[in-house]
């Protein structure tokens, strides 16, 4: 067997000293480790690196990789060379090499068993930009010379192409799958559920499109622990990175000790992700841009007032793979702003006509308020603000004109676009702004709204109440508040800490 853990944690460093503390990390979270030999800068700093590794001694299934630049990697070196490099690797403690198929073409056989016949050898292929037309043919000349096992990792542009890697991984012993890109991550995590797969998450350094690092592997989405019996959710949109649902869903089952897991899907083509849903055995999502009021039309049923709403956030997954859905967005903005100010009877200006807008809208007009309405394509906002018996306000209005409350309901001001604002100071005449983006956690219109004197309120608030109102409806008990509470505050945290350690470019304004 290839992988002694689910996870195989990738070593890749410039120089030997930044390798040997990667391995260090390594060990103490998996038994499974590719070291990148390709990865430091020169021959003199793998032979140092595989020095200090042959005087160590370690429990772990290692795997020696040393992918030349033909085949993706970083090597510059001759063939030779790599050789040689592996050959070290294996009398250094390595039980496993990689060797890739562009090598294979050209190496002797003889050669490779003389120099790593003491080694097993993992023969690969790595199609980066997109799925071979022949799987069969690429598995038939890997499995030419013999290997001990075979890998094929390809590009996915869809989550029915990263489906058919993975069947075909599965319909075939000794051979590992693995899908690459942002795309197919779902279904590499997924993949796991079996018992002989296995995935790879670097240390530090990324080596491959779409990995996870093996701290979130591990730590948020809890992949090792994964088997058939991992009930599975997710949240759909496009773009999808900057969310930080996935780690507050999962603290919640970690908290819970449910045997479940919540991952993000990049879904450009709604139909695509439809389509896996029964496949990659979903239990239910959430919704978020641009997909809210596409959903409407896959439900089998819904929720009276996510109908009435026009947009879904929060699908269950039924029997047969029906599909019924509810907007928990209506949640968010009531626990959030009634904490701060009665509804009943306030003057509210919302910023958007989109789904949030729509929900934003219609919770406010059932508490009472008096809704007004702008966005930058005036018919929309017209017809939102038909929809709830409010009004469509023109721009030039709103720095003449006093709201109780603004709210925004766009992705303007998003990260990691955090330096824009839907609306400048001159225009924030109210009592209270209202951000629904909730990363940054003071994005520039509530800092606009700060220097005014204003009082504000973070999208935090609101993305807690709607995702912890997910959670129960998906599983029927109590949510676990303060702990996803504390995993989207030491998240957006250890983001803003980075950030200000970090130089950057400011936005001129």
């Amino acid at each position: 067997m290839l992988a002694r853990d689910k996870v195989c944690a990738v070593v890749a460093a410039l120089d030997a000293v930044s390798m040997r503390k990667q391995l260090a990390r390594a060990l103490q979270a998996t038994r499974t480790i590719e070291l990148r030999l390709d990865w430091l800068s020169d021959d003199a700093e793998i032979a140092k690196f595989l020095k200090y590794l042959s005087t160590r001694s370690t429990k772990a299934t290692l795997i020696a990789t040393c992918r030349r630049r033909e085949a993706g990697g970083r090597y510059a070196g001759t063939i030779a060379q790599q050789l040689v490099h592996l050959a070290e690797a294996i009398r250094a403690g390595c039980e496993w090499y990689d060797f890739e198929i562009e090598t294979l073409r050209k190496c002797p056989r003889e050669l490779v068993d003389v120099l790593l016949g003491d080694g097993k050898q993992l023969a690969s292929a790595h199609f980066f930009r997109g799925l071979p037309k022949s799987l069969p043919r690429v598995a038939v000349e890997l499995t030419a010379r013999r290997p001990d096992a075979i890998k094929i990792a390809a590009h996915c542009d869809s989550l029915a192409q990263a489906r058919r890697l993975l069947d075909f991984g599965r319909s075939r012993r000794h051979v590992v799958a693995i899908p690459m890109g942002d795309v197919a991550l779902p279904a590499r995590f997924l993949a796991l559920r079996a018992k002989r797969a296995f995935a790879y998450a670097p240390v530090e350094n990324a080596t491959a499109p779409g990995q996870i690092s093996l701290d979130a592997m591990n730590r948020v989405y809890r992949a090792h622990r994964f088997d058939a019996r991992t009930r599975v959710y997710g949240v759909v949109g496009n773009p999808i990175g900057h969310s930080l649902s996935p780690t507050m869903q999962n603290a919640g089952f970690a908290a819970r000790r449910m045997n479940a897991v919540y991952l993000p899907f990049l879904v450009r083509e709604l139909r695509d992700f439809l389509e896996s849903i029964e496949p990659l055995g979903m239990a239910g999502f959430s919704v978020t841009l641009p997909h809210k009021e596409r959903i409407l039309d896959e439900l089998e049923g819904c929720d009276p007032l996510a109908q009435k709403i026009g947009a879904v956030n929060t699908v269950i997954v039924r029997g047969g793979g029906r599909l019924y859905g509810y907007n928990t967005d209506y949640v968010g903005v009531l626990q959030s702003l009634e904490r701060r100010m009665p509804l009943g009877g306030c003057r509210v200006l919302i910023i958007g006509a989109g789904g949030a807008a729509r929900a934003v809208a219609f919770a406010l007009t059932e508490a009472g308020s008096a809704v007004c309405v702008w966005a930058r394509r005036a018919a929309r906002a017209k017809s939102l603000a038909r929809a709830v018996g409010g009004e469509a306000v023109a721009r030039p209005r709103l720095r003449r004109e006093f709201f109780d409350a603004i709210v925004n309901a766009t992705p303007v001001g998003m990260y990691p676009h955090g330096g824009e604002s839907p609306l400048d100071a001159r225009e924030l005449n109210c009592r209270l702004v209202f951000d629904t983006i909730y990363r940054p956690r003071k994005t520039r219109l509530l800092q606009l709204a700060e220097r005014r004197g204003i009082d504000t309120v973070s999208g935090v608030e609101m993305f807690l109440a709607q995702g912890t109102a997910q959670w129960e409806i998906w599983t029927g008990e109590r949510a676990p508040v303060a702990a996803m509470r504390r995993s989207v505050e030491a998240a957006l945290g250890r983001e803003e800490t980075k950030a200000h350690s970090s130089p950057k470019k400011r936005t001129r304004r």
